[in-house]
């Protein structure tokens, strides 16, 4: 794909945190502000938010193109996610499950389901090639919106989540979950992070195009609004008894699943668009 053009990815309206070819800058309503070349997202994760919000705020906007690569919103940060959040996730993962029972059972249990997703090498920004499994006979895109979270579990913005999966895997055994959803190129994360304190994820419009030889193949659509678990739930158990101490990215699950007979191929183009976020785009890759 090459490097993606910011502009085009990235809304003019909004505060918004990039990287870009590994330095942060801030985007508030179309012009840009370079953070420093000794500013980090570790840092700048390891901050109180209040404090955090003083400094960004501080940013002089004065640059209406940057040139560069954007790349994914992450440094050394674990990514976690939520699964059956969603009616549509809780039907899906009861045809592919040789039983259903458990994926009923945790959609209206108390405790949600949260499990590990990825380092920050396994992570792929936008432009980048996602990857689907050669063991994996059924594979999809899962498009989530993606918390960012500081040390202290506060939130501090928004970022879209492809939060790649295996559902013959998956499917086979549950206990199999980490084989189907943890592996190189199992994640894409980007174009920016839309900050807290300047955009409500309340009733997002999240859309997924899936391309293949010049046309679309698949697409949908969804709301937050249908996330039957409030964020903040999410994040309490997520932070139970675990530190993160340069912060954390958890990814809320998914409302749009495409049918069973449709698995990725490679050099099938995947594109998320989150309302007032931006649009994450990647390429299939098969890893051998």
């Amino acid at each position: 794909m090459g490097q993606v053009d910011i502009l085009s990815v990235i809304p003019r309206p909004g505060l918004h945190l990039v990287r870009i070819d590994g330095r942060l800058h801030v985007k508030r309503d179309g012009l840009f502000s370079e953070l420093g070349s000794d500013a980090s997202l570790d840092e700048l994760l390891r901050l109180p938010l209040r404090e955090l919000r003083e400094l960004l705020s501080r940013a002089r906007s004065d640059q209406a193109i940057v040139d560069g690569a954007i790349q994914a919103p992450i440094q050394s940060q674990e990514v976690w996610a939520a699964g059956v959040t969603y009616q549509r996730s809780r039907e899906a993962r009861a045809e592919e499950s040789v039983d259903a029972d458990p994926y009923d059972r945790v959609y209206t249990a108390a405790r949600p389901e949260l499990f590990f997703k990825a380092t920050p090498n396994r992570v792929r920004g936008p432009g980048q090639k996602i990857a689907i499994r050669a063991d994996s006979t059924w594979d999809v895109p899962e498009p989530e919106l993606a918390v960012v979270c500081n040390s202290s579990g506060e939130v501090v913005g928004y970022t879209i989540g492809n939060d790649v999966s295996s559902r013959s895997i998956e499917g086979e055994n549950p206990l199999y979950l980490p084989q189907a959803k943890v592996y190189e190129g199992s994640c894409s994360l980007g174009p920016a992070i839309a900050l807290a304190w300047e955009f409500d994820p309340a009733d997002k419009r999240i859309a997924l195009e899936i391309w293949r030889d010049g046309s679309v193949l698949f697409q949908s659509e969804t709301s937050t609004a249908a996330m039957r678990r409030p964020i903040a739930g999410l994040i309490e158990y997520l932070h139970r008894h675990q530190q993160f101490k340069s912060g954390c990215i958890l990814l809320t699950g998914t409302g749009i699943v495409p049918p069973r007979e449709f698995t990725l191929q490679p050099a099938d183009e995947v594109i998320i668009r989150i309302e007032g976020i931006g649009v994450l785009q990647n390429e299939v890759e098969r890893i051998e």
